[in-house]
C-alpha cells in the first residue's frame, strides 16, 4: 500500500453517459497507433479545479494519467505498480491522478466508486468521468491506460493493457531526472500482488472474458439459446464444451446482464485458468444474494477464491468484481458452477487470471 495519499475524488465531472462502442479491456500490454492522443501533445484538460488537487499543482510535475473502472480484473492487476511507483517517486515530484471511466451501470453510483475504491485501496486522486468526456478527450480505447507526461505537460509515454511496467518506469525515473531531481533510486520497484491483484497466470489462461448479456457473450449452450429481455425457464446443457457457458432456472437475459428471478438461478461455465472472477451483486445497491460455489461438481476446497469460503459459501453484498475461483495444482478445463439462493442477484462478465 502506498504511503502517499490523496482524498479519493477530484471532481465528479458529469452524470449519466453510455460506454463508447469501441471501449475495451486489453489483457496484454498492446501499441496501437490509433489509440490515444499524439506523443508530445500537451495533456488535455482534466478539470481538476477542485480541492486536493488542481491544474496548478500539476505543473512542473511528472503526472500519471491512468484510465480504470473498477470491476476490471485487468485494471486491478496493474495496481500494485501503481502503488510502488506513487510510493517510491511521490516525494520527487511524480502525480498519479485516475480517471474513472465506468463500465457498467452501477459503477456510475458515486457511492458505489467510493465504497469499492476504499476497499482495493485506490488513495490517489480520482476525476469520476461518468459521461466518457475525458475518455475522448484523450481519445482513449482501453482499460488500463496510463499516460505518462513530462514536466512541461507533454505526453512521453503510454501503456495499453496489462504489462510494460519495466519500461513504464523507466520512462517515470528519466523524466523525474529531466525535471532536475537527482534523487532517484534507479532500481526497479519489486512488486507481489496478492488476491485479485495478483499477476494472471498466462501460460495456463485459455478463457477470455465473456459477457452474459446477449449483447457480447460467446459460446452460450442452453438448449434454445437466450430469450432476450424476457423472463424465462433454461436450462443447463448436458454436456459443456471449452468456453461454453449455460443457464438452469429462471433468468431475465437483456442486452447487457443476466438477472435470476428465483433462488435456485444456476450459472455453469466450462474455463481454462487458474483464477475465474465473475462482476455480480444485488440488483440495488443496499440488497444481498447469497451463493454457493461449485467446481466439477464439489465444493472448491483449497482452490476458492477470495470471495468464497472452502465449502464454496458467499454472499454477493455488493455490485462489484468477485473472486471465486483460484486453483491450485496442474490447471485444465473445469466446469464451475454458482447457484444464487436468493433471487435478484445480477451477473454481468466472467473474467479470468
Amino acid at each position: 500500500m502506498a504511503t502517499w495519499h490523496a482524498a479519493l475524488t477530484v471532481v465528479v465531472l458529469a452524470a449519466g453517459g453510455i460506454p463508447p462502442k469501441n471501449m475495451a479491456t486489453s489483457p496484454k500490454a498492446v501499441v496501437s497507433p490509433d489509440s490515444g492522443v499524439p506523443m508530445d501533445s500537451p495533456m488535455p484538460p482534466l478539470a481538476l479545479n477542485t480541492a486536493p488537487l488542481t491544474a496548478k499543482d500539476l505543473q512542473g510535475k511528472v503526472v500519471l494519467i491512468d484510465f480504470w473502472t473498477y470491476t476490471c480484473i485487468n485494471w486491478r492487476r496493474t495496481l500494485p505498480y501503481l502503488h510502488a511507483w506513487i510510493d517510491r517517486y511521490g516525494k520527487s515530484g511524480l502525480v498519479l491522478v485516475g480517471v474513472h471511466s465506468p463500465e457498467f451501470p452501477f459503477e456510475h453510483d458515486v457511492d458505489n466508486v467510493r465504497e469499492m475504491s476504499a476497499q482495493i485501496g485506490v488513495g490517489y486522486p480520482v476525476a469520476l468521468d461518468a459521461d466518457f468526456a475525458v475518455w475522448r478527450s484523450f481519445d482513449n480505447e482501453y482499460w488500463p491506460a496510463l499516460y505518462v507526461f513530462d514536466a512541461k505537460g507533454r505526453l512521453r509515454h503510454t501503456q495499453f493493457g496489462e504489462g510494460g511496467y519495466e519500461e513504464a518506469e523507466r520512462i517515470i525515473q528519466k523524466l523525474l531526472a529531466e525535471a532536475g531531481h537527482r534523487d532517484i533510486d534507479t532500481r526497479l520497484s519489486t512488486v507481489n500482488g496478492t488476491g485479485a491483484d495478483a499477476a494472471p497466470d498466462w501460460k495456463d489462461l485459455e478463457s477470455p472474458e465473456n459477457y452474459l448479456g446477449a449483447a457480447r457473450t460467446d459460446g452460450f449452450a442452453s438448449p434454445g439459446g437466450i430469450v432476450g429481455g424476457e423472463r424465462h425457464l433454461y436450462t443447463a446443457p448436458k454436456k459443456l464444451g471449452h468456453n461454453q457457458w449455460g443457464l438452469s432456472g429462471t433468468w431475465t437475459v437483456d442486452d447487457r446482464r443476466a438477472r435470476a428471478e428465483a433462488a435456485g438461478g444456476r450459472i455453469v461455465y466450462r474455463f481454462h485458468a487458474r483464477d475465474l472472477n465473475l462482476v455480480m451483486g444485488p440488483a440495488t445497491r443496499g440488497g444481498a444474494a447469497r451463493f454457493r460455489v461449485l467446481l466439477d461438481g464439489k465444493p472448491p476446497g483449497p482452490s476458492h477464491g477470495v470471495d468464497v469460503d472452502e465449502a464454496g459459501n458467499g454472499t454477493a453484498k455488493d455490485q462489484r468484481m468477485y473472486q471465486l475461483i483460484r486453483q491450485v495444482g496442474p490447471i485444465g478445463d473445469r466446469q464451475f458452477e454458482i447457484e444464487f439462493l436468493d433471487p435478484g442477484a445480477e451477473a454481468w462478465s466472467f473474467t479470468f487470471g
